[in-house]
């Protein structure tokens, strides 16, 4: 198996090679990540072989949360300042190359940099012609997350998480 660069895949040992379905039975259900989290920690604490243990997302939503209003002046500024950083390490890899060249391929590559992402960045708001005027973040988060394991450990994982759950186990 090949990464999508065309290097070795890096697995862990005893994973699938292909996307498959979990496997397992579910030995706990919880409303957020950090619950389901804190449930997979508290079997590791316990001593528990967690290699059995699967988190599983289950009801996926994309998520995406407007976090501001786009202009013209906010486009154009922030492809700006990552236009500069990026032509600022071209001048940098210009200066590092070209011995006695003082500071002028610095600004070359801020300039250059700032310039080229500002037009890059003024043609594609301009194709959406307003039609998307607006900023977000996107995360997939999940309806509900089930714990699962692996039958030969499921008894005693769901007799370990529901002490955790009445507040009766040793490692709380």
């Amino acid at each position: 198996m090949t990464t999508p660069f065309g290097g070795p895949a890096r697995t862990a040992p005893g994973l699938p090679q292909l996307p498959t379905p979990p496997t397992g039975w579910p030995i706990g259900s919880y409303a957020t990540y950090a619950e389901a989290q804190r449930a997979v920690d508290h079997l590791a604490d316990s001593d528990f072989p967690v290699r059995d243990v699967t988190i599983v997302g289950v009801d996926l939503m994309l998520v995406e949360r407007v976090i501001g209003r786009l202009s013209w002046g906010r486009v154009l500024g922030s492809a700006a300042l990552s236009g500069a950083w990026l032509g600022l390490f071209v001048g940098m890899l210009l200066f590092l190359f070209t011995p006695g060249s003082g500071i002028g391929p610095f600004l070359v590559g801020l300039i250059s940099g700032a310039v080229f992402a500002m037009v890059f960045a003024a043609v594609g708001y301009g194709a959406s012609r307003g039609r998307r005027d607006f900023q977000t973040a996107s995360q997939m988060v999940a309806g509900r997350y089930d714990v699962l394991c692996e039958p030969r450990n499921a008894e005693q994982a769901r007799e370990m998480l529901a002490r955790l759950a009445m507040g009766t186990s040793p490692n709380t």
